[in-house]
């Protein structure tokens, strides 16, 4: 029952409406992920000696796009690569490139609208995500209330058991350790990290993203060109199996390209999270910015999480299997590290055990903060409601912190078949509210043109 619900939710019409809505966006904006490659990525990641002179206790623009990355660098660059390969063939890198591509409009759009209807709660801190702009500015606080419901069921599933479960899985593999002793110190490390708020939150994910994302970029480009003569090999296999068609057509396009598109798509989706509103969740607590920067970190999150990481990812998994990662005899994680074994030795498997588990402790903690958030929200819609006045208080007080640390606890325990399903349906379900929101404010969704009078206006600010 439960994969019937999970079929229907990411079938084929939820990838059209992720694809059509980046695409909207994409043609709406003049193609500007392309076309303002350099000025928006000067804003952004070029900015960074700016932005490390902000006053000490603000969250800065760098530190929100370390925490958004944190929640979107995580078990799907590594594990979702390889099941992608493994199910939707080498095309699927290729329609992973495109989800990427056009998705860097839709995490602009959903991030930029973020940062223009934030508004600060009742200590001050800000509330910023879809639920606000649902709220404030399509006038629909009843779609509001359900995404942050559906935020907060993501964040205690894929969030926290499927992360720890991962970190658990891993350790128990590669040193033995049990998972009792696992779920206690991990649950105990998360809970000095989140009980800090955002400020300790995005300190500590500005020192794990950095350093663990540029380590697995280094080892995986030294497997890459350990075998650069396979390069423009790997290139002709990706490019003739996304647009292969096998057998009887279906439509415009054959069973294998539909099985590549799918699986391209959708673990794009799932890395990156282009179109779920998270991102504008993340970026929420960022001072001293503007809507249009917020909205670039956006896409130049979307860009490293998926066209470089995912893909070095791949390209490691296609070199060392020839592009064949379906006849490995492997899946995920577990096929990820025999690729880099096969040119590393044991610290291949020493590279991608520990990639898993920075990965995946960064997405718990970012995650919590993504889940507090929209459990505020709700709470404080819900204190009108006297009958609900008990959900307001548990929402409102510590009792989502403790439901959240024990779910990152019983993760570690647990198998996850069932939770993972439950999971990919939240977040299937709460894209939906989001985008209507988005395609139905799509007028104050605008790009910086003027390259000159943006940035004029930015450094008076």
């Amino acid at each position: 029952m439960i994969h019937r619900i999970h079929e229907m939710v990411w079938g084929p019409w939820l990838l059209v409406l992720f694809l059509g809505t980046g695409i909207f966006f994409t043609v709406k904006s003049g193609f500007f992920q392309i076309r303002k490659f350099p000025f928006w990525w000067k804003h952004t990641i070029g900015s960074i000696q700016e932005d490390e002179g902000e006053e000490k206790g603000e969250v800065t623009k760098f530190q929100t796009a370390c925490t958004a990355l944190a929640a979107t660098i995580g078990t799907g660059n590594i594990a979702g690569v390889a099941t992608a390969l493994t199910a939707g063939g080498p095309g699927a890198i290729f329609w992973m490139w495109v989800s990427a591509g056009i998705g860097m409009m839709t995490g602009y759009a959903e991030t930029m609208l973020g940062i223009r209807y934030r508004y600060r709660d009742r200590n001050g801190a800000w509330i910023c995500g879809p639920m606000v702009y649902l709220e404030r500015g399509l006038k629909l606080p009843v779609l509001g209330m359900i995404y942050s419901f559906l935020c907060i069921m993501v964040s205690l599933g894929m969030g926290s058991m499927v992360q720890s479960n991962s970190i658990a899985e891993t350790l128990e593999y590669s040193f033995g350790i049990p998972p009792v002793p696992i779920g206690i110190v991990l649950t105990g490390t998360v809970l000095l990290v989140v009980l800090g708020g955002i400020a300790r939150i995005a300190f500590v994910s500005e020192r794990l993203i950095p350093i663990s994302a540029g380590a697995y970029m280094l080892f995986s480009m030294v497997v890459i060109m350990s075998c650069y003569d396979q390069i423009p090999y790997i290139f002709q296999c990706i490019f003739q199996d996304a647009f292969r068609p096998v057998s009887a057509f279906s439509g415009v396009a054959g069973y294998q390209i539909s099985k590549s598109l799918q699986y391209g798509i959708s673990r794009g989706v799932f890395s990156n999270e282009a179109g779920l509103g998270s991102m504008a969740v993340l970026h929420g607590a960022a001072e001293d910015t503007t809507p249009e920067q917020q909205g670039m970190w956006a896409m130049f999150e979307v860009f490293f999480d998926t066209i470089l990481i995912c893909t070095m990812t791949a390209f490691v998994i296609l070199c060392m299997t020839e592009g064949d990662a379906a006849g490995s005899g492997y899946d995920g994680a577990a096929l990820t590290a025999f690729c880099f074994s096969k040119r590393l030795g044991l610290l291949g498997e020493y590279v991608v055990s520990g990639a898993m588990l920075i990965f995946a402790f960064a997405t718990i903690i970012a995650w919590y903060y993504l889940g507090r958030q929209a459990a505020i929200y709700l709470a404080e819609r819900l204190k009108e409601r006297r009958s609900l006045y008990i959900l307001q208080r548990i929402l409102r007080g510590k009792v989502y912190t403790m439901l959240y640390l024990g779910a990152v606890f019983l993760g570690c325990l647990a198998k996850l078949e069932t939770v993972w399903e439950f999971s990919d349906i939240w977040n299937g379900l709460m894209a939906l509210p989001n985008i209507i929101a988005i395609i139905f404010l799509m007028k104050e969704v605008t790009v910086p043109e003027n390259a000159e009078e943006w940035a004029l206006k930015y450094t008076r600010r």
